[in-house]
C-alpha cells in the first residue's frame, strides 16, 4: 500500500493527504534501493511537515523506462491530438476543482500566501494547461515547393520523446504546468523532478494525473536530490530532452552532461540580474507601484525580480520618497494570514543567503532607505529592504552575482538615456528588464536596446501564456510559453517524395 501523510491546515480542522512515495507508471511506489528521505518544511514555522522518499538513479531509470514504453505504445503517435487535448483539459478541470487545497499545500511547503497561490499561480497554471490543450490538435508541418514537378516535399513536426523536466521551488505548481503542458500537447512523455525543497504539490498533482485518465507512464514524478535525480536525467542515454529552470551554474552542468551522453535537446530558463529604468517623464506613482511589485512579488524569489533600479537624477529624490512610501504598505507574513502580501523565504539556506546580501550591502557602504533589520520571530521572514548610494562593485549590484532572490532592491541614478542603457546592460545575464516613460519614442528606442529576453514597458513581471518567455546571454536558451514552447518539444522531419521521376543509372 502506498504511503501518505496527513498535514494539518492552520486555522481549520482540515487535513491534506499527500502521498510520500515516487510516482511511476501511475502508481506510488517505494524506491528500489534507497532508504533516504527528504524533509519538507513549513518556512513560516520552521517545522517539518512531511518526509518524502528520495529517489535514486535506479528509480530515475525505472521512470524513464516507463515513459519510453508509454511513448511507444499508449501516447506519442498512438493518441490523436484531440484525445491529448481532452485529457489535458480534464487535468485542468481537476486542478480547478482542487485549487483551494492545492493552494493550501503550496503555502504549507513554499510559504507564499494562499490567495496568491490559488488565484495567481494555480489560476495561471489552469490557463496554461487549457492554452496548450488548444494546441494539441494543431501541430502542423509545411508543404514545400521543389524544383522538379515530379517531386513533392513536406515536413512533419514530431514529439521528441521522453522529456526530463527539472523545476524550481519558487513557483512549484506554475513551473510544473509550464513544463508539462506543451510536452503533453505534442505527445511527449515526462519524468518530472520537482525541487527537493518543495515536492509536495507535484506529488499531489500526480494523483490528479491518474484521475484525469492519462495512461501509465505518461507523467512520472521522482522527488530526489538534484545531484542524483537531475544529474541522472541530464546524462541519461534514453532521455531525449531536458527542460530545466534554475541557476546558471546548474544549467551549465546540465548542458555538459547532455552533450557527453546522447546530445539530447536542452532548454534552460536560468537566472538574471534584472534592471528597471525610471525616466523623468514616467508616471512616478505608477512606476513606484510596478517597482514594488518587481522586487517584492513572491518575496523577491523570482528569476526576473527587478533588483536593480536606476532613476533619472531629475526625479530621483521624488521617486525614492514615493517608492519608500509604497513599499512600506507591503505586509510580509504567514501565508495563511489574509493580510499577507508576501510570505517567508522558502528555506533556511535561502534566508541566510539573502541576509548575506543585506549584510554585505551595509558593509560596503550602501545606505539603507528601508528595512534591513531582522525580526526576532520564528520563520524565514525578510522585510522589504531598499539600498541607495550604490556602486557597480557592490555585491548587491555586481554583474558577478545573480538576483538576490529576496525582497532587496538597489536604487541608483543616471543622467542620460545612454548612461541608463549602459547601466541596465552591465550584466552577463539577460532574462528580464523594465522601463518607465510616457515618451513613446523613448519606450520603443530603449526597449530595443535593452539586452533581455523580456522587456516590460510601464509595467513589470506581467506574463501571458501565449507570449514566449526566456533569456539571453547567460540567462538561458530556448523559450517557454506561447507557440515557441512547442518547438522545444518537437523535431522537424523532412519528407521528399518522388511521384513520377524515373532515374537513369548510371547518370
Amino acid at each position: 500500500m502506498a504511503h501518505s501523510v496527513k498535514i494539518p491546515v492552520p486555522g481549520s480542522n482540515k487535513e491534506i493527504s499527500v502521498h510520500t512515495e515516487l510516482f511511476i507508471n501511475n502508481e506510488f511506489v517505494p524506491s528500489v534501493d534507497s532508504q533516504e528521505t527528504i524533509q519538507c518544511f513549513n518556512p513560516a514555522t520552521e517545522e517539518v511537515i512531511a518526509s518524502v522518499v528520495a529517489g535514486s538513479a535506479k528509480d530515475i531509470d525505472r521512470a524513464v523506462a516507463a515513459a519510453r514504453t508509454a511513448f511507444k505504445t499508449t501516447w506519442g503517435k498512438n493518441v490523436t491530438g484531440w484525445e491529448r487535448s481532452r485529457l489535458i483539459n480534464k487535468l485542468a478541470d481537476l486542478i480547478e476543482r482542487d485549487s483551494q487545497e492545492l493552494a493550501e499545500l503550496e503555502t504549507l511547503n513554499n510559504g507564499k500566501p494562499v490567495a496568491i497561490a490559488r488565484d495567481s499561480d494555480i489560476g495561471d497554471s489552469i490557463q496554461c494547461l487549457r492554452y496548450y490543450a488548444g494546441w494539441a490538435d494543431k501541430i502542423t508541418g509545411q508543404t514545400i515547393e521543389v524544383d522538379n514537378k515530379s517531386k513533392m516535399a513536406f515536413t512533419i513536426r514530431e514529439a521528441v520523446g521522453v522529456c526530463g523536466q527539472i523545476i524550481p521551488w519558487n513557483y512549484p505548481i506554475n513551473m510544473w504546468a509550464w513544463k508539462v503542458a506543451p510536452a503533453l500537447a505534442v505527445g511527449c512523455t515526462i519524468v518530472m523532478k520537482p525541487s527537493e525543497i518543495t515536492p509536495l504539490t507535484a506529488l499531489k498533482l500526480s494523483e490528479l494525473v491518474v484521475e484525469a485518465g492519462f495512461p501509465p507512464g505518461v507523467i512520472n514524478t521522482v522527488p530526489s536530490l538534484g545531484a542524483v535525480g537531475g544529474a541522472t536525467l541530464a546524462a541519461h542515454p534514453d532521455v531525449d530532452k531536458i527542460a530545466f529552470t534554475g541557476s546558471t551554474m546548474t544549467g551549465r552542468k546540465i548542458m555538459e552532461a547532455a552533450a557527453k551522453s546522447n546530445l539530447k535537446k536542452v532548454s534552460l530558463e536560468l537566472g538574471g540580474k534584472s534592471p528597471q529604468l525610471i525616466f523623468e517623464s514616467a508616471d512616478l506613482e505608477q512606476a513606484a507601484a510596478w517597482t514594488a511589485l518587481g522586487f517584492c512579488w513572491n518575496t523577491g524569489q523570482d528569476c526576473t525580480a527587478g533588483s536593480r533600479v536606476y532613476v533619472q537624477d531629475t526625479v530621483y529624490d521624488k521617486f525614492l520618497d514615493i517608492l519608500v512610501r509604497t513599499v512600506k504598505a507591503t505586509v510580509i507574513g504567514n501565508g495563511f494570514d489574509q493580510k499577507s502580501g508576501g510570505g517567508p523565504l522558502v528555506s533556511k539556506p535561502q534566508f541566510d543567503r539573502v541576509w548575506g546580501y543585506i549584510d554585505s550591502g551595509k558593509a560596503e557602504g550602501a545606505k539603507v532607505a528601508l528595512g534591513g533589520e531582522r525580526r526576532n520571530t520564528k520563520g524565514y521572514f525578510v522585510d522589504p529592504t531598499i539600498f541607495t548610494d550604490i556602486n557597480p562593485d557592490m555585491k548587491i549590484v555586481s554583474s558577478d552575482y545573480l538576483n538576490i532572490f529576496g525582497p532587496v532592491l538597489s536604487v541608483g541614478r543616471f543622467k542620460t538615456e545612454e548612461e541608463a542603457i549602459a547601466l541596465a546592460n552591465n550584466t552577463t545575464y539577460g532574462l528580464g528588464a523594465g522601463l518607465h516613460s510616457t515618451d513613446a519614442s523613448q519606450c520603443m528606442r530603449v526597449s530595443g536596446l535593452m539586452e533581455a529576453g523580456t522587456v516590460w514597458v510601464n509595467q513589470y513581471n506581467a506574463l501571458n501564456n501565449n507570449v514566449p518567455f526566456g533569456g539571453k546571454k547567460q540567462s538561458g536558451i530556448g523559450r517557454e510559453l506561447g507557440s515557441h514552447a512547442l518547438e522545444e518539444y518537437t523535431s522537424v522531419k523532412a519528407v521528399h517524395w518522388n511521384i513520377g521521376e524515373k532515374l537513369q543509372w548510371p547518370l
